[in-house]
């Protein structure tokens, strides 16, 4: 043996070799003996081989290219031959039994503890059953999916089969004939105390089983054009025994997935109930009920579904979505299901108060501001008892029968609030949720409806008929009509007139005296069932409708629910980034410098953008009843010099306007800043960014705001006008800078911030520069219109 070494000497250490020669009774061929070597240096070994060595490694060459030929050949034919066999074959099953055995109401829920040692008991009889048939070798398993039936009476079993295709492919008639051998045999070898009807026997291949189900609607989606219009929708009794267990026992036909009937809905059943067993969402099972068999409410002309509430349904498929069929996904289209104070209202997700605790948010239970839209983290209250009235705002409670009945019993006078208000119908106003005095949405245009101690009727006019001339009339009706209006926050009356009633099992009141300074409204009989029907004019903007005291008199640092119920925060994938105001039905005001480095929208041509709008929130982790949501679709920038205002085009307008969602005023073209220029304030965000706070504002010379940054002519500077030693508020980028109007009622955006402001120490605030919204009032107005 040679052995040659090459030293590379990058340290004094890298060279060092050890060479040690140790004799043994063991020699080579050669004769020579072996050596074991160590080194830290590169050392090559070479050896002389002779012919019969050089043989020797042919063969093994040929042997090794032999190994790895077999094994490519193999790899490719497993890949091109075998893929079309995919994955397991699953077949879905059911069969009824009429004896032996019998179902219970706790067996339809997963859950319980009946439903596992039930069906764990067919499960073990089902692996046995296939276990001992020709179609063993293929067998893998089976799974109970549900069990249902009739109470005290037959049980039906809900079941998958599942083989491996790797073996052989099987067919739908081999199961149904091992099925049918068991069941129809005179000794029963796995099923023998129990008596199952042959005839009930079903078995489908899992992929046959979603292609033949019925095609599904969106809430969106339209019927087709028939000759008929189709009847309207009416509640039913819910019956579908898997879902026994929600908290309420009515539904309607068609659902939200195009079910038609009862019927409809057991066929389709299995596949939903498959991901309840996947487990890929903790309330699936809840979800999937609501969806099934959504909750029926009654309505004016026709009934209306309540469905989950938009959250619940992201939930769902953040854990579920990647499970979903093509075609329920369509169906399942999160954004086509309500809000909870959109239009009708929704079915939040339950556990609000868990969810609460589980992200160590206890403190804010039984606080006194509403974070459930269920708000079940303040009626769970030692305050506030069961059947009980929230005040909305506070630790107060009442009882229903203390709602408009003359005194002000809630803190903020809540419960004496829209005592009459507008309506389609008295139906629609008993069907809205009576947690909390305030309207869901406000409405326009309806019948004039009062709510007294909890009752609720309609204005009946018949009594201004008889002692009224027709002219004298008029002016009565006008008069009550713009109070009316005035008093639910609209700018006049469109229209005024007298129809006929004609729903049923209604109440009636009348004015008493329709010429006196304060009208009064005594109950009264409507034999002619004449009533009054308004239409209010726009909604008046920039108004505080839950303060009961105008202008800043009691306005509070922190904020609470409807303070300014234009303030909107923005998101970019979850998480808050900036804020905006809303200035229309479907159109916010911001800055451009939300968007730098990570948002490019050009005139709406991006339909599903990144960014999200959540509208009257003052808390970002929680989740109140008049919270609503929209996504940002498209992006207007100003066409001002040095302004760097945008405008956001909603996906959807926001058309449940309330105390707690409403417009903002823009300031006159001509008067930059009101005349109460004094009382101004801007928004900000405290306890890290979470609660909503207000910092009082003060305009300031130019020279202050240029030692920080170059203002343009379209800037104005301020500063706060109360410095303060715990300062904790913090200003994002579109912050706004709101000023009251002249009339001591109304709140204009005079600004826009252009970047986050942190807070200081007390005397050393950095002054604040906002964008001047006056100049692009022009701008602003077309865009919108």
């Amino acid at each position: 043996m040679t052995v040659s070494t090459e030293h590379k000497r990058k340290t004094s250490w890298d060279s060092k070799i050890s060479v040690s020669t140790v004799s043994t009774r063991r020699f080579s061929r050669a004769g020579t003996p072996s050596s074991i070597l160590s080194s830290d240096s590169d050392i090559r070994f070479t050896r002389k081989l002779g012919g019969q060595y050089r043989c020797g490694c042919c063969v093994l060459a040929a042997f090794l290219l032999f190994l790895l030929f077999s094994g490519v050949s193999i790899y490719l034919g497993y890949t091109f031959l075998m893929a079309d066999l995919g994955g397991d074959q699953i077949f879905l099953a059911t069969f009824r039994v009429i004896e032996g055995d019998s179902f219970a109401s706790e067996l339809a829920d997963p859950s319980t503890e009946a439903f596992r040692i039930r069906s764990r008991e067919y499960r073990d009889r089902l692996n046995l059953v296939f276990r001992r048939s020709p179609l063993k070798l293929s067998f893998l398993g089976t799974e109970i999916l549900a069990l249902d039936g009739t109470e005290s009476r037959d049980l039906v079993v809900h079941f998958d089969v599942r083989f491996d295709p790797l073996f052989r492919t099987i067919t739908v008639p081999e199961v149904v004939d091992v099925l049918e051998r068991e069941i129809t045999s005179e000794y029963p070898k796995y099923l023998g105390n129990l008596t199952v009807d042959p005839k009930s026997i079903e078995v489908q291949e899992s992929l046959d089983a979603l292609r033949s189900q019925v095609s599904m609607q969106t809430t969106v989606s339209t019927l087709p054009p028939t000759t008929t219009a189709p009847p309207p929708r009416k509640c039913s009794k819910l019956e579908l025994s898997y879902c026994r267990h929600l908290p309420y026992n009515v539904t309607s036909y068609p659902n939200v997935l195009g079910h038609k009937s009862l019927e409809d809905v057991q066929n389709d059943v299995i596949a939903f109930r498959e991901l309840v067993d996947a487990e890929c969402y903790r309330l699936a099972y809840d979800f999937i009920c609501q969806v099934l068999q959504p909750s029926c409410l009654p309505g004016h002309g026709q009934d209306v579904l309540h469905l989950p509430c938009r959250s619940f349904c992201r939930e769902f498929w953040l854990g579920c979505g990647n499970r979903l069929s093509d075609r329920i996904r369509q169906a399942l289209d999160c954004s086509n299901f309500p809000e909870y104070a959109d239009s009708g209202s929704c079915r939040p997700k339950p556990g609000c108060v868990q969810d609460l605790q589980s992200k160590a948010l206890s403190p804010r239970i039984c606080d006194g501001v509403i974070d459930c839209p269920d708000l079940s983290d303040e009626k769970s209250c030692s305050y506030c008892r069961d059947e009980y009235v929230h005040c909305g705002v506070g630790r107060a409670c009442i009882p229903r029968s203390k709602r408009c009945d003359g005194n002000l019993d809630c803190p903020n006078g809540s419960d004496e609030k829209d005592c009459l208000s507008l309506a389609q119908s008295v139906a629609s106003v008993k069907s809205q949720p009576m947690d909390t005095p305030h309207l869901p949405r406000y409405i326009d245009e309806g019948y004039v409806v009062f709510n007294e101690k909890g009752s609720v009727g309609k204005l009946c006019t018949e009594n201004l008929n008889a002692t009224l001339p027709e002219t004298e009339m008029e002016t009565v009706l006008q008069t009550a009509a713009s109070s009316l209006c005035s008093i639910l926050t609209f700018s006049g009356v469109e229209s005024v007139e007298v129809k006929v009633d004609e729903e049923e099992n209604v109440q009636y009141v009348h004015m008493e005296d329709p010429s006196a300074s304060e009208i009064t409204f005594v109950r009264a009989p409507c034999p002619s069932r004449e009533v009054m029907y308004v239409k209010c004019a726009a909604l008046e903007c920039g108004i505080q409708a839950l303060r009961t005291r105008s202008g800043t008199s009691g306005l509070s640092k922190m904020a609470e629910p409807g303070d300014w119920p234009w303030h909107v925060a923005l998101f970019k994938q979850e998480v808050h980034v900036c804020d905006a105001t809303l200035v229309a039905a479907n159109w916010l005001l911001t800055t451009a410098f939300c968007f730098q480095g990570g948002f490019v929208i050009d005139d709406f041509s991006q339909p599903k953008a990144e960014w999200s709008a959540r509208l009257g929130t003052v808390r970002l982790s929680s989740t109140s009843p008049w919270q609503q949501e929209r996504r940002i679709i498209g992006m207007v920038k100003s066409p001002v010099e040095g302004s760097t205002t945008v405008l956001l085009k909603l996906d959807r307008p926001v058309v449940a306007f309330s105390d707690f969602v409403r417009p903002v005023c823009l300031p006159s073209s001509r008067d930059p800043i009101p005349t109460n220029g004094s009382h101004c304030n801007t928004l900000g965000w405290a306890r890290n960014r979470d609660l909503l706070q207000r910092v009082q504002l003060r305009l300031s010379s130019m020279e202050r705001c240029e030692n920080i940054s170059i203002p343009s002519l379209n800037s104005v500077c301020t500063e706060t006008a109360f410095s303060t030693d715990d300062c904790n508020e913090e200003e994002v980028a579109g912050s706004p800078m709101l000023c009251l109007l002249s009339d001591g009622r109304r709140w204009a955006l005079t600004g826009v911030g252009s970047w986050r402001i942190a807070c200081s120490k007390a005397g050393a605030e950095r002054p604040r520069l906002y964008d001047k919204i006056s100049s692009n009032i022009a701008w602003i107005e077309s865009t919108i219109g």
